[in-house]
């Protein structure tokens, strides 16, 4: 069963300040406008309209959080590069993902969507700038991999590879079909594997119970700092 299988709505924001509390285990997605990144969202949940899908570009114009169970949420961005969006909206948007994707300290990493005819534009390469300096993990998803001959989409995914890897080295990458169902599963174990290793540090950075110290002479050392 995939992960995404019982997401179910949580909030939607328009302001920095009205964040949820950061606390729990977030993964981003992001993409320009129409390049596919709600049609992935709701291929990976399995369900026909979590995410709303829409021929019109520029219409996901919130952050819009999904909770997956156990504190753990997926986080749809607003599409960019749509340039019939007005420029007052334009550089809000900009505003509220850099500062998210820079700051957000409960976001372990970032889905960044690019349509495989389409990829690697200028406004993608920012919003990997944007990104890196955080050292958080990027899985590139190429969709509408049905668009192109088998040929041309591997292609394609191993020139984006071989960019990745010189410029952005923290970044996976792979091709998806919507339509066809196609790279569902890599997908969901690359995202699995995150939200796994997320809980896990959870659990180790719980402080444990110091045992009680009934000699008085051995809580601390001669300087008055506390044993380790």
């Amino acid at each position: 069963m995939s992960l995404f299988q019982h997401a179910t709505f949580y909030t939607t924001v328009n302001h920095l300040r009205d964040l949820p509390l950061s606390g729990g285990v977030e993964i981003a997605f992001a993409g320009r406008s129409n390049a596919g990144k709600s049609s992935v969202i709701n291929t990976l949940a399995n369900r026909g309209r979590l995410a709303f899908v829409s021929k019109t570009p520029g219409r996901t114009q919130h952050i819009n959080f999904f909770q997956l169970g156990n504190d753990r949420f997926l986080v749809d961005l607003p599409g960019y590069g749509y340039a019939k969006v007005p420029l007052e909206i334009r550089q809000h948007w900009e505003h509220l993902l850099s500062t998210y994707l820079q700051t957000r300290e409960s976001l372990h990493g970032m889905v960044l969507i690019m349509d495989v005819r389409h990829p690697l534009t200028p406004l993608d390469r920012r919003m990997l700038d944007w990104f890196a300096p955080t050292g958080k993990a990027v899985h590139v998803i190429l969709t509408k991999a049905d668009k192109l001959t088998r040929q041309q989409a591997r292609k394609t995914l191993k020139e984006v590879q071989v960019f990745l890897q010189e410029s952005y080295p923290q970044c996976s990458t792979q091709l998806f079909s919507s339509l066809a169902k196609e790279g569902v599963e890599e997908a969901t174990t690359v995202l699995g594997s995150w939200l796994e290793l997320d809980a896990a540090l959870t659990r180790e950075s719980k402080p444990t119970a110091k045992p009680e110290i009934k000699n008085p002479r051995l809580k601390g050392n001669k300087t008055g700092g506390k044993l380790p």
